[in-house]
């Protein structure tokens, strides 16, 4: 099976479904304790399975269905419920209903119009199932240094739709994660304001290369706060003695103790030891995927 986490996840799935047909298996709707959220996905081919709905007997089941209809063996079927209990060896309790499409670029069973050309039909797919994922949470990480770019790894793995800042445009790489887009800003401070950049309930990380750069991100976002009140997180990458400098300049500029109370730094959640950029990286994605769960 391969793996959404993979950083080549969405290359593949363009691939497999430019040279073969495949069957979407989608979670509609759920009731009760399930093991994936609506919304969540997977591509069924003949010999392998791209993404799960959960796993266990849940999906066996899914995998074999979606089987049979690329087989034509059964009809394309719009929607099936799957309680989970007994008679599928699982004890959730819950009930998953799971949406089939099948999905043949050759064929006009597909989901996209024979009247496009079969790119345009694959793009159209793939933003089809993004949208589906009702929980990609906006983040917008300002700085492409070491840590910038371990906190990219672990994030393009997590339901986050992240835009990646810097000043600096030669220092993003080339190969990126699916939901990951990177924009050269200069001055780095003005991306706060773009709504197409960072949208209304971001979850703002501030690391930029210089603290002169990460004391005006930080003055930015604290205006934008005064101005719209948007932002679901704003975290400052250093240590308490150098929030404490910033703090002292940001009340020189007028902004007040309530104001500054939203700025989070350090970053990362408590209990998490060590300084490597990974381990920065592991403890401030836990820290974002509580704050969109607040």
């Amino acid at each position: 099976m391969i793996e959404p986490s993979q950083a080549d996840f969405w290359m593949v799935l363009r691939a497999r479904l430019m040279g073969e047909p495949g069957v979407c298996v989608q979670v509609e709707r759920h009731s009760g304790s399930v093991p994936r959220e609506r919304g969540a996905w997977m591509m069924v081919f003949s010999s392998d399975v791209v993404g799960t709905v959960g796993g266990g007997h849940l999906e066996f089941s899914a995998i074999a269905r979606a089987r049979s209809m690329l087989s034509g063996a059964v009809e394309t079927l719009a929607s099936h419920r799957y309680p989970l209990g007994p008679s599928l060896g699982q004890c959730c309790g819950g009930v998953v209903w799971l949406q089939f499409e099948l999905i043949d670029l050759s064929s006009s069973k597909s989901i996209a119009t024979s009247s496009i050309d079969s790119q345009t039909k694959i793009e159209l797919i793939i933003k089809n199932l993004l949208d589906g994922v009702v929980t990609l949470a906006p983040v917008a990480l300002f700085g492409g240094g070491h840590v910038g770019k371990a906190i990219i790894g672990v994030l393009g793995g997590l339901p986050m739709r992240v835009s990646w800042i810097d000043s600096r445009d030669e220092i993003f790489p080339a190969q990126l994660p699916a939901l990951v887009t990177c924009e050269h800003s200069a001055p780095i401070e003005a991306a706060a304001f773009d709504l197409a950049l960072v949208p209304s309930g971001a979850r703002v990380l501030v690391m930029s290369f210089s603290h002169a750069e990460d004391l005006e991100i930080i003055a930015s976002c604290l205006l934008r706060q005064r101005e719209r009140a948007d932002l679901a997180f704003i975290g400052l990458i250093g240590s308490k003695t150098k929030w404490a400098s910033f703090r002292s300049r940001l009340r020189a500029r007028g902004f007040s103790d309530t104001e500054l109370a939203g700025i989070t730094c350090p970053i990362g959640v408590a209990g998490i030891e060590g300084k490597e950029p990974e381990v920065i990286a592991v403890a401030v994605a836990a820290q974002l995927l509580t704050a969109k769960r607040s």
